[in-house]
């Protein structure tokens, strides 16, 4: 049964340029409209995916500290009487760290929201311009300091690698980060995504990407730093203090179920892949002449499921378990993952064992996504 729900709002002032997430720009947003609309698909979720308390609800865009507070406040009135919330319940809502969002805190906090996850990006001026972000280093740490003062938990994202990006300058970036008493970060290496603005720019030779080894450099440094500083990370660009990794993420990489509802979003409950349409206006058409968002909901075969536990789980510090994973979806742990690779590459300090758990080293990290195309078997994942 589901243990977490996710909501997305699609709608931001500006689309970055590095950006491949399901948002959208719009002069007027309806809120009544958004609010009938996500209620709506909040009772046909709960119809389906069972009465398990909530551990967690996660607001997601987009930019969703754009939201009004009342309409936080309604959806989170609604998910607490369908489902309930557990005692220890985690209500995180993303945020821009612009003045006009940052002001929204209070009432927010007021709303609900025990913990914020805010975009800075960045700690440079030159390179949040560089990254398209509407909002300056002095601006971003008033709303942090904000946030710390509204939200028993705090998080933010910073991006590296970003091009020409040296050791010496991340390392500085990333140390006053660090010093910044947030008990959560998440560390991006900057991808370019097929369809944003950053891809046209690089096929048209206006910058380029920081090198492999470069990169691979600045992710060791990420990795010492925020070790030394006692935010170890537990996934592969996420770090935290003992106690305070993300636990609506830890539901996905731990492949447990959870409500997906608002333009795009993604479920899983009881075997079953759900998706809601992405563009806003075409949610919207959805839900009023059908009663949900939805555009498809596909059963997933075992071998499809056990395929994603994999994907998921390899990510995480922790590993997984993988004769408790074959178990639960019908198969034998050398179905699951291939044991003369996985052999192998424990020899050479990329992967562990302990018992039936299996997990990457530091060192396998850098190279993650070749590991799980190796070691979990082709014919589970065709």
């Amino acid at each position: 049964m589901a243990r977490a729900l996710y909501i997305h709002w699609p709608f931001c002032l500006k689309k970055c340029p590095y950006c491949d997430f399901n948002s959208h720009v719009r002069a007027q947003v309806d809120y009544g409209t958004w609010q009938n609309a996500l209620l709506t698909e909040m009772e046909r979720e709960f119809e389906l995916a069972g009465g398990e308390r909530l551990e967690s609800v996660f607001f997601g865009g987009g930019t969703p500290s754009l939201m009004p507070a009342s309409l936080v406040q309604a959806l989170l009135d609604k998910a607490r009487d369908l489902w309930g919330f557990s005692d220890t319940v985690e209500i995180t809502l993303e945020a821009n760290p612009s003045t006009l969002e940052s002001v929204n805190f209070p009432a927010l906090s007021s709303a609900g929201i025990n913990r914020v996850s805010l975009g800075l990006q960045a700690l440079d001026d030159a390179e949040l311009r560089f990254l398209g972000r509407l909002h300056g280093v002095s601006e971003s740490l008033k709303a942090l300091e904000l946030a710390l003062k509204h939200f028993s938990r705090v998080s933010f994202d910073l991006i590296y690698a970003r091009p020409n990006q040296t050791a010496e300058q991340w390392e500085a970036e990333l140390t006053r980060a660090l010093s910044f008493g947030t008990d959560h970060l998440s560390l991006y290496q900057l991808t370019i995504e097929e369809g944003t603005r950053f891809a046209t720019l690089v096929r048209e030779g206006a910058f380029a990407p920081l090198e492999d080894d470069p990169a691979a450099d600045l992710f060791q440094i990420t990795r010492s730093l925020t070790a030394a500083a006692g935010m170890p990370a537990y996934e592969v660009s996420n770090h935290a203090r003992a106690g305070q990794e993300s636990r609506h993420n830890l539901t996905y990489w731990r492949y447990q179920d959870y409500v997906g509802i608002g333009p795009g979003a993604h479920g899983r409950r009881g075997g079953v892949a759900t998706k809601r349409h992405k563009k806003p206006e075409n949610y919207l058409a959805a839900v009023a002449n059908t009663g949900t968002g939805l555009q498809e909901e596909r059963p997933l075969t075992l071998r499809e499921q056990a395929s994603e536990a994999m994907l998921m789980g390899l990510r995480l510090a922790e590993g997984l378990d993988a004769a408790q994973l074959a178990g639960r979806f019908g198969l034998t742990a050398a179905e699951v993952a291939d044991e003369a690779k996985l052999e192998l590459y424990t020899s050479q300090g990329l992967m562990w064992q302990q018992g039936n758990k299996i997990g990457v080293t530091e060192a396998g990290m850098l190279v993650l996504n070749a590991l799980i195309a190796e070691v979990v078997p082709a014919e589970l994942v065709e």
